[in-house]
């Protein structure tokens, strides 16, 4: 990295806060005596692929609504879509497209795992590389509390969700490795739990890949973007999900920050500690224990985890990590705004209207992460050309 900032005229981050902490952390004295060499170019995705090739439904709405196909060359032409954001017959047409989608992805699901999801179910996703910073964990945490709720209080108003997990592990990673196992044995317990039964499902998709990608991206309705902060350098999944309607609750981690700004609180539900937070917490001594020590519902969640799951198999050795071994991504310090913003979420998601709108104003204001937008940056301010 040294000889590249030594030798290239320019050198940019790929979200607003990646390059800040280019210039402000990482590459700290470089950029005091040469400023001018450091730029951002936020990155983008093809939406001629990731919308128009993996959901030809969608697309077919987008053109009639428009009036033509110009969005393809000019992703910015999406935000003509908000107009309709009141339609309720586009709502509509835009939910039915969903289900299909989810329809066509279960499908998939049953002749690979033989598992039936649930489509009247919110389809909630994470799927990316399987990394501690990503923190599939924490999901993975919120998902034993949501069983403890059912099996306490079998009766109580609860929205059907079905958490879909698509990761893969560096073959040497072997937290990562345990995650996974983690996660596998929390599907195995919960979806034969009785008092989940038509409530929560979870599954790991083996083996995920860009063509799994281009099955579930259609279907997805929440978007889980829960990287610590100040560790995700952009990302393009959220970006892709967005495009199809899919919900984001997140951190301000990565092009997450971006993605805020041009859709606010009212469409996309934001968690956790911020990246100076972060950085002041533990410049004071952040204590994991005390916030287990405080927090019974976590401790029962961990707890669960330690005991192990039906199949045998206990996973003290991540909650040690946490507990005992620091948290080095913040799992413990952001649970309660974890699970708490996943109750606000739903609770707007049982509006299926409203639930439509943030969808649509979603793809409606995603034309700006496309790539072509990146791509005239990099040429325009980097290549000149």
């Amino acid at each position: 990295a040294n000889i590249c900032l030594a030798v290239c005229f320019k050198v940019n981050g790929v979200s607003g806060m990646h390059s800040e902490i280019l210039k402000h952390d990482l590459f700290r004295d470089i950029y005091s005596q040469k400023p001018e060499k450091f730029t951002n170019v936020t990155n983008g995705i093809d939406h001629r692929r990731w919308l128009t090739q993996i959901n030809p439904a969608l697309h077919g709405l987008i053109t009639e609504l428009l009036g033509n196909e110009d969005y393809l060359l000019h992703p910015e032409n999406l935000s003509q879509l908000e107009s309709f954001s009141s339609d309720s017959s586009v709502l509509q047409r835009l939910e039915n497209i969903k289900l299909s989608n989810k329809i066509k992805f279960a499908e998939y699901v049953k002749k690979n795992t033989g598992l039936a999801l649930n489509t009247d179910a919110v389809f909630d996703v994470q799927i990316k590389r399987l990394h501690e910073y990503k923190r599939q964990l924490l999901c993975a945490m919120l998902i034993l509390e949501l069983q403890q709720r059912l099996q306490d209080n079998p009766n109580a108003e609860f929205l059907p969700r079905c958490f879909i997990f698509g990761a893969k592990a560096a073959s040497g990673y072997k937290v990562a490795k345990r995650i996974i196992s983690l996660i596998c044995s929390i599907a195995d317990e919960i979806n034969s739990d009785p008092f989940c039964a038509g409530k929560l499902q979870v599954v790991f998709l083996e083996n995920y890949r860009v063509s799994v990608a281009e099955k579930l991206m259609p279907a997805a309705q929440i978007s889980e973007q829960i990287s610590t902060a100040g560790k995700e350098a952009s990302g393009t999944g959220n970006m892709k999900l967005m495009m199809n309607g899919a919900i984001t609750i997140g951190t301000l981690d990565g092009a997450n920050v971006e993605m805020h700004e041009r859709l606010g609180d009212e469409n996309m539900v934001l968690f956790g500690l911020r990246a100076d937070e972060i950085s002041a917490l533990k410049a004071r001594g952040y204590d994991p224990l005390a916030i287990y020590n405080k927090n019974d519902r976590l401790r029962l969640v961990l707890n669960h985890m330690s005991r192990g799951f039906k199949n045998g198999e206990s996973f003290s050795d991540l909650v040690s990590k946490l507990v005992y071994g620091g948290d080095e991504y913040m799992l413990l310090a952001d649970y309660d705004s974890y699970v708490s913003a996943h109750d606000r979420l739903y609770t707007l998601l049982a509006d299926k209207e409203k639930r439509s709108a943030m969808s649509l104003r979603n793809i409606a204001r995603s034309g700006v992460f496309a790539a072509d937008r990146a791509v005239a940056e990099y040429a325009k301010n980097i290549w000149e050309i």
